[in-house]
């Protein structure tokens, strides 16, 4: 937990398929309009306008989507393209074709990703990773186990959800997963040994400091992941485009902007499924059923961090525009020369 998908996630940055821009139930969403305009980038600055977006994404109902159904999806959306629908086609059906598509195909290579690490199955399948980080009393043992695993769920969505427009060495992969797998554990470790050996705190203080420990050492691990595995765009720029979809040129300064709205994400993104648990959890475990029915503590712990990870994964990747707008003006002279658009537009990822 922690990621919400990496550079990955990214969509390429110009979609084929339709935006029904105001016209079905997402109005507002970041998709192409309809029409002559297909094929324009949109920049959605509308956070509810995102929020619906990637609430979209995430639905896990997807996870189910047979694959005779996908190949419908994919048919719908490749005969509205090529103005070959059929009568009485409406825009609610071409919105959920595009749900389908956007949520189990790559955007840059159409290849299926593996369930467990889509971005629709990021909840299902981390919520039980976010309770074993959260289990109280844990050993050093168990720590360095939940924060691996953590980590290498994290890689693999980032790796299964990445921006493959531009071929990126598997090292690099491999770097940023080795980063963040050792600053989580180390950070872990670590705060755990020192509320040890605090002799000031008591042991219920102790239990419930021991708790919130989880949550710098996954944000660290988080930003060093980002990193470690963006490292390359800081040195060779990332592509920006007029608002026609035309490359205009690769931004240095763009790829900071981009890393750094990124890296924020990270952090705020596990502050809610990893603050608001424990907090919760240490007022539950007072009332008179728990406290009679011991049992019951790890399904509502789970119940807990499910409702917070559904929560703060939408909410957290909808901070930002994913298709970002920035003024030439703050660019390299070379991109304000190649282009007579005030602004353009970058790929932030997730």
């Amino acid at each position: 937990m922690g990621e919400g998908g990496p550079e990955g996630c990214e969509q390429s940055a110009v979609e084929l398929e339709p935006c029904l821009w105001g016209a079905g139930p997402r109005g507002g969403t970041d998709l192409h309009s309809r029409g002559p305009q297909q094929g324009r980038v949109a920049v959605v600055t509308s956070f509810y306008g995102r929020f619906r977006h990637f609430l979209d994404i995430i639905d896990p109902r997807t996870l189910f989507v047979t694959e005779r159904r996908l190949r419908e999806a994919v048919q719908l959306l490749e005969d509205y393209k090529h103005g070959t629908l059929h009568p009485g086609v409406t825009n609610e059906q071409l919105w959920s074709a595009q749900k389908i598509k956007q949520a189990i195909l790559h955007p840059d290579t159409n290849e299926k990703i593996f369930m467990p690490f889509r971005m629709s199955g990021y909840i299902p399948f981390g919520t039980p990773i976010v309770v074993g980080l959260l289990l109280p009393n844990q050993t050093l043992a168990s720590t360095v186990f939940w924060q691996w695993l953590n980590q290498s769920h994290n890689a693999c969505v980032n790796y299964a959800n990445r921006n493959a427009t531009k071929p990126s060495p598997v090292s690099k992969f491999i770097q940023g997963y080795l980063g963040a797998v050792i600053s989580a554990v180390s950070i872990a470790v670590g705060l755990n040994v020192l509320v040890q050996k605090a002799n000031k705190f008591t042991p219920a203080t102790r239990l419930l400091v021991q708790r919130f420990v989880p949550f710098p050492a996954v944000a660290s691990a988080n930003i060093c992941n980002v990193v470690l595995m963006r490292y390359g765009e800081l040195e060779e720029g990332i592509d920006v485009l007029d608002g026609d979809g035309n490359l205009v040129g690769s931004s240095k300064i763009a790829a900071r902007h981009a890393l750094l709205e990124t890296a924020l994400t990270r952090v705020i993104l596990p502050m809610p499924i990893l603050v608001l648990p424990p907090i919760v959890m240490s007022m539950l475990e007072k009332t008179a059923l728990l406290q009679a029915r011991p049992r019951l503590l790890l399904p509502v712990q789970s119940l807990v961090c499910l409702a917070a990870f559904g929560l703060a994964l939408p909410l957290a990747i909808s901070l930002f525009p994913q298709m970002s707008e920035i003024e030439t003006s703050q660019l390299e002279p070379e991109i304000a020369r190649a282009t007579s658009s005030r602004t353009v537009v970058y790929n932030k990822g997730l």
